[in-house]
């Protein structure tokens, strides 16, 4: 019966909850290993529910700190006050302790122009990164170029941010390089707020540049503020979305004092508030619905929404301030925090190498394996510095790190976060951040993984250069350090090239603009000491001949021994058009006047004298050359003696030939808004047309 009712109960216990299993049976007093075995299970249960509720812990900690953390950039055209904004922006959070200007005036300069050339030509050279901390928020920032010719800089800053401020000047406006770095900001998807900057000049009016962004650069946007004053008269701001006035005090505006919207602004605000709400409505439903239904619009409310827009790139916020007198600068800080996104808000693709480049979207978290892209290349006084975004994982200092695109595994001996030039160590970092790392080879647009995964994150776009000029070391002495110095410069600006050409033997180097390659021969003169040579590339032109020349020459030297003796007959001709060849030689010899074994050497002679023309030295193209007699001598022929025989003969005749000099034809490849379409095809017929000077090019 005892036996009975134990496989009763073994068999109920079949269908208890795991928790029951570990009870012994009622019927019989357990075994001392049985109840070993039960200790064991519980101590394991209760190890997995610790680890789960730490694993849980640990995820909410991460999740809280990704919720706290904004990737930015601050693009703009030139001179619109970047720098000086992101000067405020450490300045307010903390991260410096006196404001200093562009250009260097005050002996100084801006924190984030850490180059010399920088702080005297009073621009933005290369991208710089930096991070401070507003309201418990975490925000790594990277101030970008304006100028055109150092658009790389912004294209791989805005590979791997988040959200972005496009800067806009109050009294120039949209201008050239504001549509420029806007459709950089498209390409990548980034959301963004608008900062119209300069309130303080004389000729400011933010609502022109606010509808010059409506109607050049397509953007649905409103003001989320209204300037108290401008120009000279500027105060403060009315926030629409909270309705408050706020003024700037202090020395430095960093006293925000905020009081009732003044009486006499009532209707401007008003009118301005129920504008944000109806273009917000436009792209959220939430708020459209409750504006339909004439409810009263809470500051909450509102808020949210604008974030809602802003994060699916639905809507723009427009911020106004004056970065340089210190005003507006805190609420635009605080509305990065609120409408632009964190790490976990964006989606990042990286393709699977293992399964046919498919697209995985990443999760963006530390519990992944690890995901990096190296976007940026700098050479330090420690060896390279490599910029990396992480998407997934933790990076630690120490770790062995794969590179994807080379298959090497490489150790990190050392992990920093920049402050422009400036290095902090640190142990780790985790998904969202970007860091440095020392010591790392590799190339701008490299994938870094633990080894677990095999993804590649998708590569960045590199413009093709637009201007070229020849470079030379003036002293021979000092041609190593030149090279060196454009491998470098080379390795860390995808834009900036540098080749050899083979025709003239010079040293070629090509980038975005004059203003891009001054910059790099100045680098090389103060950072390597070497004065180098500059110019224009020579111009590869081409010769041709217009009829036909006849030729006999007879090369004949004798000096002791076994001498030099060839003849050649025959004549020049130019190849017809459309032939597509640019060089033909035809034996129309009868017999055996010329041993047929020195007919290569003559060939070879006409080609040699081919590539250079009597004219200005240039390679003659399009030449026919044709053999139709000579003669030899037994004794002294030789293939060197037909060989000059050639080359003399091509010389005898070309003059004869009356040839001409071809100019190069380039490609030329337009690109214009579609709303300027007429204009510029107006303007291409009026110069091409068939009595302007460039009328031949309809031929083309």
């Amino acid at each position: 019966m005892a036996m009975a009712r134990r496989s009763g109960s073994h068999l109920l216990s079949s269908f208890r909850p795991f928790s029951l299993l570990l009870q012994p049976p009622l019927a019989d007093a357990p075994s001392p290993a049985a109840s070993a075995a039960v200790a064991s299970a519980r101590r394991a249960l209760s190890s997995a529910s610790a680890l789960r509720a730490r694993d849980e812990k640990d995820a909410a900690r991460w999740r809280e700190s990704m919720d706290r953390m904004r990737n930015i950039g601050i693009s703009a055209h030139i001179d619109s006050g970047k720098t000086t904004l992101t000067e405020r922006v450490l300045y307010y959070t903390g991260r410096i302790h006196e404001i200093h200007e562009v250009r260097g005036r005050d002996g100084v300069g801006a924190k984030m122009d850490s180059m010399d050339l920088e702080r005297e030509k009073g621009i933005t050279i290369q991208s710089a990164a930096t991070y401070c901390t507003w309201k418990g928020y975490q925000v790594n920032i990277i101030d970008t170029p304006g100028h055109v010719d150092f658009t790389i800089e912004v294209e791989r800053a805005l590979r791997v941010l988040d959200g972005a401020i496009l800067v806009l000047c109050s009294v120039g406006g949209v201008q050239s390089q504001s549509i420029t770095v806007d459709r950089q900001m498209r390409r990548y998807e980034i959301p963004r707020v608008a900062f119209i900057n300069k309130l303080d000049r004389m000729g400011a009016d933010p609502w022109k540049v606010l509808n010059q962004a409506r109607s050049k650069l397509r953007h649905h946007n409103a003001a989320v503020q209204v300037p108290i004053g401008l120009e000279e008269e500027f105060e403060g701001l009315v926030d629409l979305v909270e309705m408050k006035a706020y003024k700037f005090e202090g020395s430095s505006g960093q006293n925000v004092t905020a009081y009732d919207v003044p009486s006499n602004m009532a209707d401007l605000v008003n009118e301005k508030r129920r504008e944000l709400i109806e273009v917000v409505s436009e792209v959220d439903d939430q708020l459209a619905e409750a504006f339909l239904n004439d409810e009263p619009i809470t500051a909450n409310q509102l808020k949210a929404a604008i974030r809602r827009a802003t994060v699916a790139r639905k809507f723009i916020p427009v911020y106004m301030g004056s970065a340089f007198k210190n005003k507006g600068v805190q609420p635009l800080l605080d509305g990065v925090l609120d409408y632009l996104p964190c790490p976990l808000e964006v989606d990042n693709y990286a393709l699977d190498q293992n399964n046919s480049e498919e697209k995985v979207l990443l999760a963006g978290t530390p519990a992944e394996p690890l995901v990096a892209l190296a976007f940026k290349l700098e050479e330090g006084r420690f060896g390279q510095l490599t910029y990396l975004r992480i998407y997934d994982g933790v990076i630690r200092k120490g770790d062995f790190i794969y590179n994807v695109n080379t298959g090497k595994k490489i150790k990190v001996p050392r992990l920093v976060r920049m402050h422009s030039n400036e290095m902090e160590d640190i142990q780790e970092a985790h998904a969202g951040q970007i860091v440095a790392v020392f010591g790392v080879d590799c190339a701008s647009g490299d994938t870094f993984t633990d080894g677990t995964v095999k993804y590649t994150m998708t590569s960045m776009n590199v413009p093709e250069p637009v201007m070229s000029l020849a470079v030379s070391p003036i002293s021979k002495d000092s041609g190593g350090q030149f090279s060196k110095a454009l491998n470098r410069f080379q390795k860390e600006d995808p834009t900036f090239r540098v080749g050899l050409d083979p025709e003239s033997g010079q040293t070629i180097i090509s980038g975005m603009g004059e203003l891009h390659l001054d910059i790099y021969v100045e680098r090389i003169k103060r950072e390597y000491k070497v004065d180098a040579k500059v110019g224009k590339p020579r111009v590869n032109f081409r010769e041709t001949i217009t009829q036909r020349a006849e030729f006999d020459y007879l090369h004949k030297k004798q000096s002791g021994g076994q001498g030099q003796y060839g003849r050649v007959c025959g004549y020049v001709e130019p190849l017809p058009s459309g032939s597509g060849g640019k060089f033909e030689f035809d034996n129309m010899i009868i017999g055996q006047a010329i041993p047929s074994n020195f007919i290569p050497a003559i060939e070879k002679g006409f080609r040699e004298a081919c590539n250079s023309g009597s004219l200005i030295g240039h390679p003659v193209e399009n030449i026919r050359i044709v053999l139709t007699d000579g003669a030899s001598h037994q004794v002294d022929s030789s293939e060197l003696a037909f060989k000059l025989a050639a080359i003399y003969a091509f010389r005898q005749c070309y003059t004869a030939a009356k040839p001409v000099i071809l100019e190069p034809v380039m490609k030329v490849e337009l690109k214009f808004p579609t709303e300027f379409q007429g204009t510029v095809t107006g303007d291409m017929n009026k110069w091409i047309g068939p009595s302007s000077p460039l009328g031949w090019m309809k031929s083309l």
